[in-house]
């Protein structure tokens, strides 16, 4: 049976407003909230409203012992890769920032602060050394040959860490942007934990610049999901962040030392960080080369990047609707600083009303028409404990026994059309990446009044 808390929230999607280009971004916000909630590893807080996750992952541990409970579990699997979800955590802090106003409206600010701080207190356990820090707990190939609850797991849960002899420069630098983005939204509520997220942005940022090498060269457990590309973007996206935490113009001095390499680059996620990094400077300085920059970038966007007959951006098969909402909200955000506000803003909402509705049914769970029920997701599949939960369970036609309130699948594939099939992890399954912009999205449309 489900938890009445859960009923109430059943009932409540039922009459949600799902019109055609107008929804309750409010409502899906705070969905979004309970999302992240669901995927908490560890001890969970007497707070928690998704009743039907328990403590797990309580024996998490580094090489020498140390705790590394907490944080997010990446998807729909439970292994914790830091640098999604370090990414994960900026994206949050950044939408808490820029617009308070819409998670006020939502009466959510508060939420949103813990599910930022959830991660930032994880990422001061790994953080064990100034130039050491572990950046995966669990093993992805160990972990995908199960399918059950976190509750239950048994299995050996590794811990990988970078170090000066296999360093990370993209998961360090990332991880310095969630400190220091971090740092902003408890600057005026909490300025002693503040300060200590300051000290290991200022710590973490040193690490990745001083030692360069790709976090999946040195975690290479990691190259089971999550393949970087370069890291350059990801030293340009940190000194923004410091340089907007600090105001200390040396890490201006870093982004024009990487400006050659990385001005050539394209696209945001948790590997590329181009276009935030830009509008980010954009922002923060009014600098014409990054005003030009976003520009061309969201010019391209919009205008020329391939989309779907129903104009969703569609750059890959894997998690499409992930990418068109984060290229939509970055241009979202040029609109707030006067490039082209209009049209941007108009096609941003474009691709996440796509995701709402517009193209026929929901691809967030428990919102709106239609909405998917079979993703592929472990815990939300298995039904309460003591019923069994295998690939037996995996390979049904059953619904997911729980409703992951919240979560955004991958999406449909390039001709709009998606199979609800908790086998086609592609399409079906959700991240806490996937939610990121789009909840930071959300909190500016709901700002805006739209």
């Amino acid at each position: 049976m489900q938890p009445f808390s859960s009923c109430l929230l059943f009932l409540f999607s039922f009459i949600t407003l799902a019109v055609a280009g107008s929804y309750d971004y409010k409502d899906v916000l705070q969905k979004s909230l309970l999302f992240y909630e669901a995927q908490r590893s560890g001890k969970l807080p007497s707070d928690q409203k998704v009743t039907w996750r328990k403590d797990s992952a309580l024996n998490d541990k580094g090489e020498n012992g140390e705790d590394l409970t907490g944080g997010y579990y990446d998807a729909g699997d439970f292994v914790k890769f830091g640098f999604p979800m370090a990414y994960t955590t900026t994206v949050l802090s950044w939408g808490l920032l820029d617009h308070k106003k819409g998670y006020e409206t939502a009466d959510s600010v508060e939420e949103c602060m813990k599910a930022i701080k959830w991660a930032t207190d994880y990422f001061l356990k790994c953080h064990v050394s100034e130039y050491e820090y572990y950046g995966q707990v669990g093993s992805g190939n160990v972990d995908h040959a199960h399918w059950g609850r976190p509750e239950d797991m048994t299995e050996a849960r590794p811990a990988y860490k970078i170090t000066t002899s296999k360093p990370g420069s993209d998961l360090a630098a990332e991880t310095a942007a969630a400190f220091a983005a971090a740092s902003l939204v408890f600057r005026s509520s909490n300025s002693t934990y503040a300060d200590i997220l300051l000290t290991h942005a200022k710590q973490m940022y040193d690490f990745g610049y001083k030692y360069r090498a790709l976090v999946s060269n040195s975690i290479t457990d990691s190259q089971c999901c999550y393949v970087s590309t370069h890291y350059e973007d990801d030293l340009v996206w940190g000194a923004a962040w410091l340089y907007r935490a600090t105001n200390d113009s040396t890490y201006l001095t870093y982004v024009d030392a990487l400006w050659d390499t990385f001005k050539s680059m394209y696209g945001f996620d948790w590997d590329q960080k181009y276009g935030g990094a830009v509008v980010l400077l954009a922002q923060l300085t009014g600098d014409s080369k990054y005003t030009t920059a976003i520009t061309n970038f969201c010019d391209y966007v919009f205008d020329q990047a391939p989309k779907t007959s129903k104009g969703l951006i569609f750059i890959v098969n894997w998690g499409p609707l992930r990418y068109a909402i984060n290229m939509a909200y970055v241009c979202l955000r040029a609109a707030d600083l006067g490039i082209n506000t209009d049209t941007y803003r108009t096609a941003a909402k474009k691709q996440i009303d796509y995701a709402l509705g517009d193209a026929g049914r929901s691809y967030v769970i428990g919102f709106g028409n239609n909405p998917p029920t079979h993703a592929h997701h472990r815990s939300a599949s298995c039904p309460d404990a003591p019923a069994v939960c295998n690939w037996d369970t995996y390979h049904g036609s059953q619904p997911n026994a729980h409703v992951l309130y919240g979560g955004m699948i991958g999406g449909p594939n390039k001709s709009d059309i998606y199979v609800d099939d908790r086998t086609d992890y592609r399409h079906s399954e959700v991240g806490c990446d996937y939610n990121a912009c789009f909840q930071s999205m959300l909190a500016r449309l709901v700002e805006l009044g739209v």
